[in-house]
């Protein structure tokens, strides 16, 4: 990741352009967060310097394959940050003590992803295992025993601006 960027920087997870390019939701909360998404997308991205990662790009091509592609699409032209063999145990290690379940690795990934790369931001909408404030401290500590700093995990609402 080039650091001599003036934006801040944000590690975009696949819940973001899943939110983005969904079919608009019957569900209000859900249909209300992809509104939010798709505001700060428009409005607010442009703010700051974006990275996802291979992973991302994986998880955006399951499913539907005509709401893959729009995903996919969305996703074009943002850097990639590398799966380095870094992440991956620092993934290891936020699943091992029981910071995340075992079944959420990927979500652990993309957290190591981003924490490796020193990224500002971690933008999902997954509050399950990755903006959740109950496993937030946890990850935390995980990390900073490693000698990383955790980037901000939030979601677009947090990121409108003023």
């Amino acid at each position: 990741m080039n650091r001599k960027s003036i934006k801040q920087t944000i590690y975009i997870e696949t819940s973001i352009v899943s939110y983005l390019t969904a079919r608009l939701s019957r569900h209000l909360v859900v249909a209300a967060h992809q509104q939010i998404t798709e505001e700060w997308w428009e409005n607010h991205r442009v703010s700051f310097q974006l990275y996802t990662s291979e992973v991302v790009l994986d998880e955006a091509s399951f499913g539907d394959p005509a709401l893959a592609s729009k995903r996919c699409q969305a996703l074009q032209g943002i850097e990639l940050l590398d799966v380095s063999d870094e992440a991956v145990s620092l993934s290891t290690k936020l699943i091992a003590p029981g910071a995340l379940p075992s079944k959420a690795l990927e979500d652990a990934l993309h957290i190591a992803i981003a924490t490796i790369h020193q990224v500002d931001y971690l933008l999902t909408w997954n509050c399950k295992h990755i903006a959740n404030a109950q496993m937030r401290l946890a990850i935390e500590r995980i990390n900073n025993q490693c000698g990383y700093q955790t980037p901000i995990i939030c979601t677009p609402e947090e990121l409108m601006g003023e």
